[in-house]
């Protein structure tokens, strides 16, 4: 069984992937998940995304997001919303993209006051490209996560994250476990 950040963040090592992966780490264990999680950074292919087709590289990305069992989608919070990055790359998913895959919705702030974007916005979109969204989405505050990358140690943040996988674990067992081949 799999797991997978998807990040909408058009720069490249940022607090979107450390949140997502992150996040990924915990959520996975609350499922009962083992592995490392995979990541797939829209900002390397965000100049390919309109390319007609999809080229090669974008149909491989989307192959990967489809066949996971647990994604966890990371967004900075843009507008108060996630990013059109995100959105071009969902677009390009058929209806249903994503029955079967276990969904995670994350969006990274910079103020409290767009806490509710994550469930308003995010969460439904999975839900549409049919992904189950067990749990809410999770609304972090970017002071809350490092800004080195992904290979740091965010201790702030799994304070956060802790309490919340807890909270999930028996949903996020009982979907992924339903899910999975």
């Amino acid at each position: 069984m799999t797991t997978t950040v998807l990040v909408g963040n058009p720069r490249p090592h940022s607090r979107t992937a450390t949140a997502g992966l992150a996040v990924a780490g915990h959520a996975a264990r609350a499922a009962g998940l083992t592995g490392e999680a995979d990541l797939l950074d829209l900002a390397g292919l965000q100049q390919r995304l309109l390319t007609p087709g999809p080229p090669p590289e974008v149909a491989a990305a989307l192959e990967r997001v489809r066949a996971t069992d647990l994604l966890v989608v990371a967004s900075p919070t843009y507008k108060a919303t996630y990013t059109g990055l995100l959105k071009v790359f969902l677009d390009l998913l058929p209806a249903g993209g994503l029955d079967g895959v276990t969904a995670v919705p994350v969006l990274v702030m910079g103020s409290p006051a767009h806490t509710l974007a994550v469930d308003v916005h995010l969460r439904p979109l999975l839900l549409e490209l049919g992904a189950a969204v067990p749990t809410p989405g999770l609304a972090l505050l970017q002071d809350t996560i490092p800004p080195e990358g992904p290979a740091v140690a965010a201790p702030r943040l799994d304070e956060v994250l802790a309490p919340w996988a807890a909270g999930a674990a028996p949903a996020l067992r009982a979907t992924v476990r339903t899910s999975a081949p």
